[in-house]
This record gives C-alpha cells, sequence and structure tokens, in this order.
C-alpha cells in the first residue's frame, strides 16, 4: 500500500488528543468500521471512554509514541499544541494526516497570519512583540483598544488580554504571561462566523455552510447554522476556506474563525486543522457529520455530503450548566451530547446541545 491509497474499514485511526474531538471523532469512526487508538497523557479521558485502545503517556515520551505508531495505520490530532519532533516521528512510520506543515501555520499565530497574509488573506492588523518595549511601539502603530495574545498555546480566552486606554503595557504583557506575544488591532466586526472545509487525498474539497459564532467570556456559546449573512459574503469566506486548505494541501478537515466587518469584508483570524466546536451542529443537521468528514478525508475515502437537513443552533454546555442535561433531555427536538468529563469547572465544555429547525426557518 502506498501513501496515497485508500485505508479500508477495519483499520486503526491513531487520535492524538483525548478531548470531546477525539471522542466524537471515534465514534464517527466506529460507525464506518474503523478502530481508534488514542494517545494522550491523561487517564479516563472522554476520547478513551469510547476508543478501541488507549496509550497514556507523554507527547514527549518517544518510545511510547513509536509503539503506537507501530499499532495504527493512520495518524491524526484533535488539538494543535502537539511537540514538533513527536510529529515528525510518528510522520517516520505512519502517514500523519494533516500533514505537520497544516500543525506548523497553526501552532503559532505569527506563523499564521504570515502565512495567511503571503496568499493575499486579509486580517486584522497585527504586529509580533518579544519584549514590553516592542508591545509599548505595536500599541502607538495600532491603537487602543487592542489585543494582545500568546504566539503559542492559548484557547478559550487563555492567554489574551485586552488593552485598553487605561492600561499599561507593562501590565499588560505581565497578564499574558508568556515569553513571546501577538498583538492585534480590534475589530468592530458585525458578526464572528466560521467555515469548516474537507479535502480528499485526491484534492477534492467539501465545504459545510458558513456558521455565525457567539461567545460568552471568550468561549464558544452559541453556533447559529447557518451564519445571517449575505449570499455573497458567505462565497467570499467559502472561498477563503478552499484558499488555504488548497495552499496548505491539507488532507483532512480544516476550520477558518473569520471577522465580517460592519462593510462586509471578510477578514481571517484563526485557524485549526481539526474538528472545531462550531461544526457540532452537523452532526444532528447534516448529511455527514464534521467528524465522519474528517474520518473520510483522513482515510482517503470519497468524501460525504455537507448538505443540511436543518437549521440549527448549537449551545455550549459549560461548567454547571450540564446539570440541565435532564431538561433538556424532555425537549423534543433537542439532541444532547455530553462529553463523560467528571468534574464541572467554570467554563469547561462539558457537553453541547443541538437545537433543529426548519431549513431556511431562521431560527
Amino acid at each position: 500500500m502506498t501513501k496515497r491509497d485508500p485505508i479500508a474499514p477495519g483499520a486503526v485511526i491513531g487520535i492524538l488528543g483525548g478531548g470531546q474531538l477525539g471522542r466524537m471523532t471515534a465514534l464517527a469512526a466506529a460507525e464506518l468500521g474503523y478502530r481508534s487508538h488514542i494517545f494522550c497523557p491523561e487517564k479516563d479521558s472522554p476520547g478513551s471512554q469510547v476508543a478501541w485502545a488507549t496509550t497514556c503517556a507523554g507527547y514527549d515520551d518517544h518510545g511510547a509514541l513509536e509503539r503506537f505508531a507501530a499499532s495504527v495505520d493512520v495518524v491524526t490530532f484533535e488539538f494543535e499544541n502537539i511537540p514538533h519532533a513527536s510529529v515528525r516521528l510518528l510522520a517516520d512510520i505512519v502517514p500523519v494526516r494533516p500533514d505537520w506543515n497544516a500543525l506548523r501555520v497553526a501552532q503559532n499565530r505569527v506563523v499564521e497570519k504570515e502565512f495567511l497574509n503571503g496568499i493575499g488573506i486579509a486580517t486584522a492588523p497585527w504586529r509580533a512583540v518579544d519584549d514590553v518595549a516592542a508591545l509599548a511601539l505595536g500599541l502607538e502603530a495600532l491603537g487602543r483598544p487592542a489585543v494582545l495574545k500568546t504566539t503559542r498555546m492559548g484557547y478559550d480566552g487563555k492567554g489574551q488580554v485586552m488593552i485598553g486606554a487605561g492600561m499599561a503595557a507593562d501590565e499588560a504583557w505581565r497578564r499574558m504571561g508568556a515569553d513571546s506575544g501577538i498583538l492585534e488591532g480590534f475589530i468592530n466586526f458585525a458578526c464572528e462566523i466560521s467555515v469548516i472545509v474537507a479535502r480528499g487525498l485526491d484534492g477534492q474539497a467539501r465545504a459545510y455552510v458558513p456558521v455565525e459564532n457567539r461567545h460568552a467570556n471568550h468561549i464558544l456559546a452559541e453556533t447559529l447554522a447557518p451564519a445571517r449573512i449575505d449570499p455573497a459574503v458567505a462565497r467570499a469566506a467559502e472561498g477563503l476556506a478552499f484558499k488555504i486548505a488548497q495552499t496548505l494541501d491539507l488532507v483532512g478537515l480544516l476550520a477558518i474563525e473569520m471577522f465580517v466587518t460592519q462593510d462586509g469584508q471578510v477578514l481571517a483570524n484563526e485557524v485549526a486543522p481539526r474538528p472545531h466546536n462550531s461544526g457540532h451542529w452537523t452532526i444532528d443537521a447534516c448529511a455527514t457529520s464534521q467528524f465522519e468528514q474528517f474520518v473520510r478525508a483522513i482515510c482517503g475515502l470519497p468524501l460525504g455530503s455537507p448538505e443540511r437537513h436543518s437549521d440549527a443552533v448549537m449551545e455550549n454546555l459549560l461548567g454547571d450548566q450540564v446539570e440541565r442535561w435532564s431538561a433538556i433531555l424532555a425537549e423534543p427536538d433537542a439532541k444532547l451530547h455530553l462529553y463523560g468529563k467528571h468534574e464541572a469547572l467554570s467554563g469547561r465544555k462539558m457537553g453541547h446541545v443541538t437545537r433543529l429547525y426548519p431549513k431556511s426557518g431562521r431560527f
């Protein structure tokens, strides 16, 4: 078998990461006849609860990684913060999809912005900042308010600081808590949207309809599918997604978060080469969920239809909101998904609920 041959059902998919994205990928893989092997440091992770096998080891444990690679037919990942050397080691043994380049771009916000701007895709204005002095100069150039983010790690608002008129540069740097950052000019956007595109081994690509994302305390709270935007804006957003996936020669799934400005311009914000929180609605509202599409893509199978049969609103259940599970189950049209996490910490994604509506009924 060559690296471009399809991987048939019955094979084993290795998944780096044991969170809810790994869990839902493993569930979708099982429906297509694949087994999943989770690799993560945590015991009894959401992914391992539904997987065929689990390796509990650190992402820098090369011996464990080599044994893991020998036991699977393809490797993928459910999050980006994996050491470079570990991915390179795996790729020498077994196909890794998406490949290292997609991971490299998504791991570092400065590299990400350079990549996007380099292929002609607009973003918010930005500056790389490596110390307080550089941050002060960046604030002079971009103005206030502005957003300071760590270049690596950070999600759901972690490692991000909104810098208003009254905050000193050294205070913002201290709050960010990292050795390097990126300063982004504040965008007074009309809405935040995202597009998820799948691309197979044969280069064929299919996109889900753009969706609108609403956040609370920097954490995704609700996704509306489809986004309430002009059709021309939707086409522009989809075009950006296809361009990024093709330029990366991506095999797998790519989510692109974007801002829609008050005058209808689309600005790319972040890319994620994996299933995405804003695509959870596809499980219940589409012919092919993002997770099934992900499995199809990395295994070299024909992509499924991303068309939706219903409009949908997906709500994240954060922290103790999961205690509403009984009331949600009593709703006749609500679809509840719980992730098997044991402790409902504040802001932690414990599950989600999707509510379906007639297509084009606008909720």
